[in-house]
C-alpha cells in the first residue's frame, strides 16, 4: 500500500504541471480569433499606406500576396510586391509597409518579404482600385 500511496504522490505533480500547461494554452477558437484580429488589423493598416506615384493603398493595388500570423511564435508574416521591380519609391513603401505593421498589438515580430513572384499586373487590383484609376 505505501508504495502506491508514493508513487500517487509522485504522480500528482506531473499531472499538476499538465493540467497547468493545459490552462496556459489558447483554446482553437481564441487561436482563430486572434489570429483574425490580428489579420484584419493587418488590412486596415495596409489600406494606409499609398505608392506616393499612385493615389491607391497597396493592399487595393493587389500588392499584398500574404497575410498570416502564427500565435504561436507571435510572428506577423507579410508577403507582397510592388508594381515594378525598379519602382522608385519601393524603400519608401517597404518602410512605411513595416512601421504600420509593427505597430499592431499582438505581433513581437514582422517578417515583411519583397517577392516577385507571382509578377504583379492591373487583375490582381481591388474594383475600388481599378474604378480610381480609370480603368473601369
Amino acid at each position: 500500500m505505501e508504495n502506491s500511496e508514493e508513487k500517487i504522490n509522485i504522480e500528482e505533480p506531473a499531472v499538476q504541471a499538465e493540467e497547468k500547461k493545459e490552462e496556459t494554452k489558447l483554446s482553437v477558437e481564441e487561436r482563430t480569433a486572434e489570429e483574425l484580429r490580428v489579420t484584419e488589423k493587418a488590412i486596415e493598416m495596409l489600406r494606409t499606406v499609398f505608392d506616393p506615384e499612385i493615389p491607391v493603398n497597396v493592399y487595393d493595388l493587389g500588392l499584398i500576396y500574404k497575410i498570416d500570423y502564427d500565435v504561436d511564435t507571435k510572428t506577423l508574416h507579410v508577403d507582397m510586391t510592388l508594381t515594378a521591380p525598379s519602382c522608385p519609391a519601393a524603400d519608401f513603401i517597404l518602410e512605411d509597409v513595416r512601421q504600420k505593421l509593427v505597430s499592431i498589438q499582438g505581433p513581437e515580430k514582422v517578417d515583411l518579404r519583397l517577392v516577385f513572384d507571382p509578377v504583379w499586373d492591373q487583375s490582381m487590383m481591388s474594383e475600388e482600385a481599378k474604378l480610381e484609376l480609370g480603368f473601369l
